[in-house]
């Protein structure tokens, strides 16, 4: 029999309601806690679904306005599903010349994958940042935390099938 207080949701079993509900009795009376009760709920279910917000914020009894105000102030938050991937694609000036748009295109025709967006699979997201801060190993992409330079676009998709 499915809880009232716990709105159903595709992306959300049983048990990470659980582990939801301990995060929130964590920070129910602690101030300032929103950040951090926002961040480990996100860990739990990848992203921050409109009823996750709305449990929060009744759970730590605040209005869902002020839960989602925090959440969408800050650019660790996400409201969509992410990947069990995370892609980050350089667009700085030395990767875009040593042709990172090659790649994204590749990326893009094998996955139907763009910029900000998610496989269908959730197996890969997509982020396009300014730099790495690797601009001698141009260009560079950085699948979770690992680091690929010289990456073609012939190279790409063999990087990425690693990636299940």
């Amino acid at each position: 029999m499915p809880n009232p207080f716990r709105p159903e949701h595709p992306d959300i079993t049983e048990s990470m309601w659980d582990r939801i509900d301990t995060i929130i009795e964590t920070y129910r009376k602690k101030p300032g806690a929103v950040i951090p009760a926002l961040r480990e709920c996100q860990n739990v279910v990848g992203y921050l679904p409109t009823v996750l917000i709305d449990h929060i914020a009744a759970g730590l009894n605040l209005s869902s306005s002020e839960v989602f105000g925090v959440a969408s102030f800050y650019a660790l938050f996400s409201f969509v599903p992410k990947g069990r991937h995370t892609i980050k694609v350089c667009l700085g000036t030395a990767c875009y010349v040593k042709g990172i748009k090659e790649v994204l295109s590749r990326i893009t025709y094998e996955y139907g994958l763009k910029e900000g967006q998610t496989t269908g699979d959730r197996r890969f997201s997509m982020e396009g940042v300014r730099c790495l801060g690797a601009c001698g190993l141009a260009p560079v992409m950085v699948v979770d935390q690992d680091t690929h330079g010289a990456v073609s676009a012939n190279k790409v998709i063999q990087i990425l099938e690693r990636y299940e």
